[in-house]
């Protein structure tokens, strides 16, 4: 079975010509295979989690969301920064669902980890599905800045994969989610248990953001 490896080449150098609120950019002389060195710019970022919540319709709970570097608003799967170095990802999660959806589920798995952008950017996200969705006790989270238009919605995951396949839908996490479910769902293992089964208990060790259980 294919697996990605850890490996890190020798730098040389390296600066932080920029440090935003959340995230930097940092440039590393990167020593290469042959001996030459190349400068390479990229992202610092702290991580992320996502939940692909799904309820007991078979329905994806989605929100729309304003992202101005592209200028698209785009729909999504509720996730959302490791705002704390180390935090648990589950706990980041459920706090997602319940700020961006205020809902909460009683079944965590981990269905897929991904790098979203590795040649520019170091972060690494975690994709968790929930499920045994049920709307959250006590008052809504207050909603701000682009989050303050936000639309919540509910749409069968065979919709969400025929518009990711159509080129309908662009959100990274959406798009892994929606493919990595189906095909989750789709590997029967002979024993009448759905593929989701075999996924990952929702606190799997994660290499990339390790963090304190």
């Amino acid at each position: 079975m294919l697996t990605d490896t850890p490996q890190e080449w020798r730098v040389k150098a390296t600066s932080t010509p920029f440090t935003g609120k959340k995230t930097g950019v940092r440039t590393d002389e990167v020593v290469m295979p042959d001996g030459s060195t190349a400068v390479r710019d990229y992202q610092v970022h702290p991580g992320s989690v996502a939940v692909l919540a799904l309820d007991d319709a078979g329905q994806v709970l989605v929100i729309n969301q304003y992202r101005h570097p592209v200028r698209h608003k785009l729909w999504e799967i509720p996730a959302g920064l490791l705002d704390v170095p180390g935090e648990n990802p589950l706990h980041a999660a459920r706090r997602e669902l319940y700020e961006e959806a205020h809902v909460e589920a009683a079944d965590w798995r981990v269905l897929v980890d991904i790098f979203p952008s590795p040649g520019g950017s170091d972060e690494a996200v975690r994709i968790f599905l929930a499920r045994g969705v049920t709307e959250a006790r006590g008052e809504r989270f207050e909603v701000s800045e682009e989050e303050a238009d936000m639309e919540i919605a509910r749409v069968p995951l065979a919709e969400l994969v025929q518009a990711a396949l159509a080129g309908e839908l662009h959100n990274t996490c959406m798009v892994t989610s929606v493919l990595a479910l189906s095909a989750a769902l789709a590997a029967d293992k002979g024993d009448g248990a759905s593929g989701v089964d075999a996924l990952r208990p929702a606190d799997a060790p994660w290499p990339a953001r390790p963090f304190t259980p």
